[in-house]
């Protein structure tokens, strides 16, 4: 790990010396590139150097202890010191882990139904009303391409994207398999249901990050409905988009405007590609997987609602801390589950770290 520190900070202080060259300033993509990589090493170099000092200090205090009048003290402060760098170690390691290069991107978030009838469509809008508090707690933007509403108000598909920082970082553990064990509001013997919804989280691709060729694509234009079938519109502002060699069908109709729905359908059939093409990768690389909670699968069972029980389990979590109040996360406080299953990535790469070091 050392030695691995030594070299970034040696390309560090070469990025440094060039960004303050003439002939690279006068260049304005070779700085960006150049500012950008220093933006991302500085977190680590700051870490880096703090670690650096605590040494220097750790050294004087054992030079110290020699002393008969300052050896109380540099005992005291060799220990905080101790203590100090195997912090700031840890600290390292984490900031050494490679960086999911979608982490800082938005998210198309895709939530559907399962099994359970018209309590599987209330349940998908409960977990789309989950998730809409709690991208207003983190300040993010919500906005909704396309759904399919119930009679009764349940959902049985929506597509929303989520515009904020750090918006993948946060949500990318929501994928799966999401089950709610509950009495539904249409069971009058009161008895106990289960049922299910599923959730794809997608990270948002530009055009310049995955190229769709047009001649691949069919685009119909209808008109935007509600409800039961009532037109919410009189035009046809509503888009299908088909991406022809993969079947794959994209359809938008929340935006009065043509144009913009079909941007987001764009936007989302980009990530359902890009999602598809990661999960060809992913299987012929097997072993990558453990590094990953889950597969992230939308078949798979992440996460089970109790409400008889006033609970909600991860199943994803190893160890007693699987279980938090339902009432808290269904009102969109999902961050202590979330800042559980990211600790727990992070103690399996770090596993998998001290392997390869």
């Amino acid at each position: 790990m050392y030695e691995k520190l030594k070299q970034l900070y040696n390309r560090y202080l070469e990025i440094v010396r060039r960004m303050e060259q003439s002939e690279t300033y006068s260049n304005a993509e070779a700085y960006a590139h150049l500012a950008r990589e220093k933006s991302e090493l500085d977190p680590l170099m700051e870490k880096y150097l703090a670690y650096q000092k605590i040494q220097d200090e750790l050294q004087q205090a054992e030079e110290l202890l020699s002393d008969p009048e300052m050896s109380e003290f540099a005992r005291e402060e060799r220990e905080r010191l101790q203590q100090s760098a195997i912090q700031t170690e840890r600290e390292l390691k984490l900031l050494l882990l490679p960086k999911d290069a979608n982490d800082e991107r938005n998210v198309i978030m895709e939530i559907r139904a399962g099994v359970g009838g018209e309590e599987g469509t209330l349940f998908a809008r409960d977990l789309f009303r989950m998730y809409t508090m709690y991208a207003s707690s983190k300040g993010w933007q919500v906005e909704v391409a396309n759904s399919n509403v119930t009679e009764l108000g349940g959902i049985k598909e929506v597509s929303l994207l989520v515009i904020g920082q750090g918006v993948w970082s946060r949500l990318k553990f929501e994928a799966g398999g999401h089950r709610v064990q509950r009495v539904p509001i249409t069971e009058s013997g009161g008895r106990i249901h289960t049922s299910a919804a599923t959730v794809a989280v997608l990270p948002e691709m530009g055009e310049i990050d995955f190229h769709i060729d047009p001649k691949d694509l069919r685009i119909d234009t209808y008109r935007s409905s509600g409800a039961g079938g009532q037109h919410i519109n009189k035009t046809e502002s509503a888009i299908r988009i088909t991406h022809i060699p993969t079947g794959t069908v994209v359809e938008c109709q929340d935006e009065r405007s043509q144009y913009k729905n079909k941007d987001r359908a764009m936007s989302i059939l980009r990530s359902r590609l890009y999602e598809a093409e990661q999960a060809k990768r992913d299987a012929a690389v097997a072993a990558e997987r453990k590094s990953q909670i889950g597969s992230g699968d939308r078949s798979e069972r992440i996460r089970t609602y109790n409400f008889p029980q006033n609970r909600v389990t991860d199943h994803r979590l190893h160890g007693e801390v699987r279980s938090f109040n339902i009432e808290a996360v269904m009102n969109g406080d999902l961050d202590p589950i979330i800042d559980a299953l990211t600790a727990q990535q992070q103690a399996e790469q770090l596993e998998k770290q001290a392997e390869t070091l």
